[in-house]
């Protein structure tokens, strides 16, 4: 099965030129974590609330910081068409969800391993034994 059977499709995206604050407010708004950030129609980046706590809140930033300031731009992302199985290790192992792109690397969708759970509950042992390791993408040492 191919990730574009269960990704998030309505997917929320944010500018790197957009404030913290307002993006705060967006994910609060709409309970999201996670939110792909886009300029001239690609994908630049990555934010999570994660991100906004740790490098904007505890560095002691205020909320006009700008996304670009605290994002992830070293993006991870899937293609629409890859295996589910092969995506849910992945995600397992780098510890984040995961922007999904079409192969003209245009943002399609998003996914979670909870969305390959969700559709396979054998994919969570895989993407869970990378989640539960220590270190990942967001790790702070």
């Amino acid at each position: 099965m191919q990730i574009a059977q269960i990704m998030t499709k309505n997917v929320h995206i944010v500018s790197p030129d957009d404030t913290v604050a307002a993006v705060a407010r967006h994910m609060a708004d709409n309970d999201i974590g996670f939110l792909p950030v886009e300029q001239d129609d690609r994908l630049v980046g990555t934010i999570t609330d994660r991100d906004i706590v740790v490098r904007c809140v505890a560095d002691g930033r205020d909320g006009d910081t700008t996304v670009a300031e605290v994002m992830s731009a070293d993006v991870k992302y899937c293609f629409e068409d890859e295996e589910i199985g092969d995506v849910a290790r992945n995600m397992g192992d780098i510890q984040v969800r995961l922007p999904v792109l079409n192969r003209d690397k245009r943002l399609v969708g998003v996914v979670s391993l909870a969305d390959a759970a969700r559709r396979d509950p054998s994919l969570a042992g895989a993407g869970l034994q990378g989640v539960t390791a220590p270190g990942g993408a967001h790790n702070q040492e």
